[in-house]
Order: C-alpha cells, then sequence, then structure tokens
C-alpha cells in the first residue's frame, strides 16, 4: 500500500484542525516542525526511482522578483511530475518560517495571501497591496522525501520624492510675494513602473484638474525611471499659501509649505537681513579705525 497519500491526508488534517489553535496564540513553530523540513536542491535524477521525481521548471520562472510598493504580484512555481505529491508556500526568514499555502489551501490569516493553480503545473503565491515588511525570500516547497524547495527573492521598490522651488533647490518652505508666480517641481525616482498618476495639492484640494482658482497649470514628464512633475500658478495671493503635496497616488507623498506675503519681509528673512548689516557695521568700524592708526603713524 502507498504510504505518501495517506501522510498527506493525514498532515492535511492536522493544519485543518490545530488551525485554530496557532491563530489564537500566532505561534506556528509547533506546526511547522512538524509539516517543514529542511529542503535539498533540486537535483539532477541519479537513480531509476530520481527519474520519475517531481522537478522544477526553472526555465521559465524567475528567482529574483521586484514590485513596487502597493502592487500585487505573483509568484510563480512551476512542478513537473508532481504525481501525489504535495507544494506548499513558505516564507523564510533567518530560521524563521510562515507557512502561507499548503496543497489548494491557503494557511495564513493574512488576507492579502491568495493559491492560484493554473494549468499545467503552476503553483502561484499571489500577495496583494504590497508594503515594504513584504519584501525576503519566500520558497515553493514539494513532499518529497527529503523535500526540494524552489526560492523566490521579493524585492519591494518604495519611491523617493523630492520638491525644489525654480533654481532646483529642494525646499520645505518657500517665500512668494501677492502677484508673482509660483513653480514648484516634483522629482520621483525608484519607480519602475512611471505612468502611475502623479497630483499635487493644496491642502485637501487637488490642483490637476481643479479649474476654481485659474491660472494653475501642471505639467508631468515620464522619465525612464520616474518623473518630473510642474506646477505653476499664476498670480499668486495670499489664499494661495498652505501646504502643497506632490503625490504617486496613494503610495508615497512629499510636501512643502508656502508663504505668500503682501509686501512685507518674513521674520527668516529679516533675521538674515540683520546679520548682514552687522557684519557690514563692525566692517566699517575696523576700516575706520585703521584709517585713524594710519593717520596717526
Amino acid at each position: 500500500m502507498e504510504l505518501v497519500p495517506v501522510v498527506s491526508v493525514i498532515l492535511l488534517y492536522a493544519i485543518v484542525v490545530t488551525k485554530a489553535t496557532f491563530e489564537n496564540d500566532g505561534n506556528l513553530e509547533a506546526l511547522l516542525n512538524h509539516v517543514l523540513w529542511e529542503p535539498t536542491t533540486n537535483n539532477s535524477p541519479t537513480t531509476e526511482e530520481d527519474k520519475v521525481a517531481p522537478y522544477f521548471d526553472e526555465s521559465s520562472t524567475h528567482n529574483n522578483v521586484t514590485v513596487q510598493i502597493g502592487a500585487n504580484v505573483d509568484l510563480h512555481c512551476k512542478v513537473n511530475r508532481l504525481n501525489d505529491k504535495t507544494v506548499s508556500w513558505v516564507r523564510r526568514a533567518g530560521d524563521k518560517m510562515q507557512l502561507l499555502s499548503f496543497g489548494h489551501h491557503v494557511y495564513s490569516t493574512d488576507q492579502r495571501y491568495e493559491l492560484l493553480f493554473k494549468d499545467p503545473n503552476d503553483w502561484q503565491l499571489r500577495i496583494s497591496y504590497l508594503n515594504e515588511r513584504d519584501g525576503g525570500h519566500y520558497e515553493c516547497q514539494v513532499s518529497t522525501h527529503p523535500p526540494i524547495a524552489f526560492t523566490v527573492y521579493l524585492a519591494i521598490i518604495v519611491p523617493q520624492l523630492e520638491i525644489t522651488d525654480e533654481r532646483g533647490v529642494q525646499v520645505k518652505d518657500k517665500f512668494y510675494y501677492v502677484g508673482s508666480t509660483i513653480e514648484l517641481k516634483c522629482y520621483i525616482t525608484k519607480v519602475p513602473q512611471p505612468s502611475q498618476f502623479i497630483v499635487w495639492r493644496h491642502e485637501t484640494t487637488s490642483l490637476n484638474y481643479d479649474t476654481s482658482r485659474g491660472g494653475i497649470s501642471v505639467k508631468t514628464d515620464i522619465l525612464t525611471n520616474g518623473a518630473k512633475s510642474r506646477l505653476f500658478i499664476a498670480n499668486a495671493q495670499t489664499s494661495d499659501s498652505g501646504k502643497y503635496t506632490c503625490s504617486l497616488t496613494d503610495i508615497a507623498s512629499t510636501s512643502v509649505t508656502v508663504h505668500v506675503l503682501n509686501g512685507e519681509t518674513p521674520a527668516a528673512m529679516q533675521h538674515g537681513g540683520s546679520n548682514r548689516c552687522g557684519r557690514l557695521h563692525s566692517l566699517w568700524v575696523i576700516i575706520t579705525f585703521a584709517w585713524i592708526l594710519f593717520r596717526l603713524s
């Protein structure tokens, strides 16, 4: 009698029965010790038994996958000659392992995980709404003895955003006078999908398609590894003061505070001007004193 199918059924039953217990305390270690083993590499067949054993089709799958934060990803695992063996997806972090799926069943309580099977041999692990913590090593294991595994490294790209003024200087606060033109530039880098929508906001108001203010222009250029978006606001008014935010959809954002002045000089500029006047006065005193000494000598 073939024991492998019986063992697989018993293991699956053990997972289902103990699922609630491990969900409550979040401790999968005991279960993993019984269900998961240290896999071996997918060696070439050396015996007659090996020649009919399962093996991974690595010709059309990738060991390294790079995806932008907030997107969805499908990790592929193609297994030939699976027969009565079982495929599992495991996440490995150092010595710790987290069982994500066993056969056609998703074991993780994280609803973002989904197991998809595509004929004839592709066992796909789908992860939705990726965040930075999802990066790392994932293993597709087959329940041979010893088990074999196919490892995928998932890298999460986080876009970088920077706002500069018309001179290309990065700013967090920017001062303008009434009647001048506000010009801000937003540079987005580390974006593998530069077609993502870029939005400018003044406080909570979107500026890309807002025509109630008038005199607002947004121009976006798609670059090789990102984008550059420019915001122009003509005839600035004091009501244009406030927080301006450049966002890449809901993935990442950065902001600058704009101050539109009605003829007055901001405190920061006054402080800087006082320092300059003080330095000039000191220099004039030194020159005068030197001239007096020269005349007396």
